[in-house]
Order: structure tokens, then sequence, then C-alpha cells
């Protein structure tokens, strides 16, 4: 995952059974917002009783208890106990026990790299063909999640592996629609827009853009989610995808030509908060506070959707703080491209309750418990986006249903060595003042021998 600072609660143990159909989070029949149906029909073709079903994620805290949620409704459907557990080190986790002969019977990763290391030892049992073309019919851009689940197994035939489920967005633009309002701006539908409205800001005598690389260990990160948003928006996912597997060198023109897209609007002093000098040293924590002072310090701030966490106390969105897509070019045949995370489930050990945990990921109602709730988007079609609990997650949510195509976040595809390090560093050097050519030879230099 991109952002590197969370802080998580001590190893949970193994739960007992979840819930009881009283314990459920909303009753079954008496919300209108979900598809009772998709649960009734489940519960009829599935009794899994006396069976029971281990899963091990990453969701701790308050995420363990909205994943928990969802799951009582798979337990209370089918009979089956549902035992989930995560760990603070939770990928290294996964590998000892999968090499010890011990997994759990579902997985959950947010890291396609490990996953892939999975599938290529056989530790994990392809999904077949049917769950492949379900993704490709019932997901908005469903070439894109195929192909993020889908890996090479021991024999070196790629399959389908993993399914997605429950994704971040980082396409986002952030803005105070007060100030918009007031300075007679209004959301840009393209890219060419979103250039034209930062130069009118500053012809207004406004600055555009809060940018902050600072992250301690972890610094210049943002400024590949930049970089990676840019890629899209200028070369085809195939180009992106080569540079991703390292098939085109980090120091391709596409690559610096994204990295310069960036610096369009990072190495301008006029267009950043503080000028250039300010772009490395303000902590990303602290950088979208220029958005709520008076006069605004800023007007635009790019950052996935969990910036909220850092706005000021008590500040409500979709009235105090909005966002908006980032945009695509309008003169580019790219259609609209979406950066993000996410999760995906994988069966690491084969049992009837493991498959049939894949059969009930397909269902609107196990998306909908958890869109009610926090935190959570999905590209389902066919789960009901009324059911998002707030307008900002529906907002989010929509982005991802309008996309064309969506590529995982590419610094944590790449060998550490470069996306959580050099691509980090070089970031920093390119706002720093290096060129974009240095930059990206030098990261090139830094990628793993074979």
């Amino acid at each position: 995952m991109k952002y590197r600072c969370m802080t998580f609660a001590a190893p949970l143990a193994l739960a007992a059974g979840l819930a009881s159909a009283q314990d459920l989070k909303f009753p079954v029949g008496e919300d209108a917002r979900f598809n009772w149906g998709s649960y009734n029909q489940f519960a009829e073709k599935y009794d899994l009783a006396g069976q029971t079903l281990t899963i091990f994620g990453p969701w701790r805290g308050e995420d363990q208890v909205l994943v928990e949620s969802m799951l009582a409704y798979f337990e209370a459907a089918t009979g089956a106990e549902v035992s989930y557990s995560s760990s603070e080190n939770y990928e290294q986790q996964i590998v000892i026990d999968t090499q010890a002969g011990s997994p759990p019977d579902i997985a959950v990763l947010p890291q396609p790299g490990l996953i892939a290391e999975l599938a290529s030892k056989g530790y994990l049992a392809p999904l077949g063909e049917e769950t492949e073309s379900w993704l490709r019919e019932n997901y908005a851009a469903g070439d894109s999640w195929v192909s993020l689940g889908s890996y090479k197994g021991p024999d070196g035939q790629t399959a389908l592996y993993a399914f997605p489920y429950k994704i971040d967005v980082k396409s986002l633009v952030w803005y105070v629609p007060d100030n918009f309002e007031d300075a007679g701006y209004e959301v840009p539908q393209t890219m060419e827009e979103l250039k034209a409205l930062t130069e009118q800001i500053v012809a207004d005598g406004g600055t555009p853009w809060c940018i902050g690389l600072g992250s301690g260990g972890a610094t210049g990160w943002p400024a590949t989610d930049w970089v990676e948003d840019m890629m899209l928006r200028t070369a085809s996912p195939e180009t992106y995808d080569k540079w991703v597997s390292h098939e085109i060198p980090f120091n391709d023109p596409a690559v610096i030509n994204a990295i310069e897209e960036f610096g369009w609007f990072a190495k301008n002093d006029a267009f950043v908060a503080g000028g250039t000098a300010a772009v490395a040293a303000t902590d990303f924590r602290d950088s979208p506070k220029g958005l709520f002072t008076s006069p605004p310090q800023c007007y635009l701030h790019h950052q996935a959707s969990f910036i909220p966490t850092f706005f000021p106390e008590g500040t409500q969105l979709g009235v105090d703080a909005d966002f908006f897509y980032m945009p695509a070019y309008a003169d580019k045949d790219l259609g609209k491209p979406v950066l993000g995370a996410g999760t995906l489930a994988m069966i690491t050990r084969d049992t009837p309750a493991s498959r049939a945990f894949i059969e009930w990921l397909k269902t609107p109602i196990a998306h909908e418990i958890w869109m009610a709730q926090s935190g959570f988007l999905t590209p389902f079609k066919g789960a009901n986006p009324e059911a998002y609990a707030n307008d900002a997650l529906k907002k989010q949510g929509e982005i991802l249903l309008n996309s064309t195509t969506f590529r995982f976040d590419a610094s944590d595809l790449m060998p550490g060595a470069v996306g959580a390090g050099t691509f980090w560093t070089g970031m920093v050097d390119y706002v720093g003042g290096k060129s974009a050519k240095e930059v990206a030879d030098a990261i090139e230099a830094s990628w793993p021998k074979e």
C-alpha cells in the first residue's frame, strides 16, 4: 500500500464464529438498499453446516470490525463457521504459513507482487475461467481486473488466481467548494482545463497547488502517484504495464514525459504553495492544510481517498471539502484511466467452503454490506450505488464505475529497491533541480539485475 504511515493494532488471534442471525448489522430483508435476493439465492445454493472457513487478511482495528460484519452474512447464509485473523506482519506470516503447509483457506493481500510469488510456487488455487469471465462482464473495466488478478503458476502458464475486492482510488484532486465559488472557478473536466485553471489561479493572484512529498524515511512517495497518474494520461495502459514489468526501461521517453508532466505542476514556483523548494520539505500530512486557510494558501491538492484523515477536525466532506476525478486529456484517446490500489482474495487451501466464498464475492450483498458503512469501494456494476454510506463514497464509487482502465499503483508492483527506494528518492531529486532524464537514468541503473 502506498500510504506508509499507518499504525496497527497488535496481532489478532483467530476469532470464533462471527455472528448469529440476530447479530447481523442490517436485518435480512429490512433495508431496501440491499439486494436481499442475492443473499437468499446464495443461501439456498450453499449448505456448509459443520464446515469451517479460515480467512487471513490485512484488516485490523476498525477495518476488522467492518470485514467481520460482512463475513457474518456468509456465515449466516451457509451455516459455516468463519474465523478471520490478521497480524502486524501479515505479509511475512502468509509466506511462513504457506511454506509450512498450514495456510488459511482464504488469504487476502494488497500486494500483487507477493501474490505473484505465491502463485509461481504453487501455493494458490486457480479460480477458473468462469470467474475470469464473470469479472470481465461484471466489473467496470473488467479486463483490467482480470489482468490484475492473473499470474503465472508453477507451470509457467498465466491464470486467474486472485479476486479483487475492496478498492482504493488515487486519481483524485481535492478542493474547497467555497473557495471555488468565491473565485468563480469551475471543476475542470479535462487535463487541458485543469492546466488552464492552474494558470488562471496564478493570473488572479493566487497559488494553485499544495504539494508535499515529506514522509520520513518514505519521503518522495506522493510524487510517484503523480507520475503514475500522468503516465496513464499520456501513454497507453500497455505501456504502463511494460514500465511496471521493466519490458521498457525506466528511462523510456514515455516515462520521462510523465515525470515532466508532474514537473509542469510541481517545478513552477508560482504554481506551488511555498514555491518548488517547499515541495520536498512539506510533510504530505500537512500539505492539504493550505486549502483551509483564509485566504487559501492553495486551491488544489492531488492525493488518494485517505487524505481527509488529515483535514482539520470537523471538516465535512461535500461541504467544507470535496474532490473531483483527476481528468484525462481531451486530445488523447486514452479513455478515463483510474489509478488505485486494493485487496485481492485467493484460495490458499482448496475446500468447498473456499470455493463458496469466491462465489459469495460475486453477490451484490457481499459488497453492499460494507459499502453501507465505511471505507469500501467496488467496481462491481451489480452492486447498488445507493448503498454507499455517504455521498463522498458514492462519488468515488462512480469514478470506479466510469473508468475505462484501472491500474494498480506502479511503485507497489516494482521491485522494492526501486518502487520503495530509488523511485521515491529520484522524485525528491527531480523537484530539487535534476532533470527528468537524469533522474530516470539513475532509477533505471538501480533496477535489480536478473
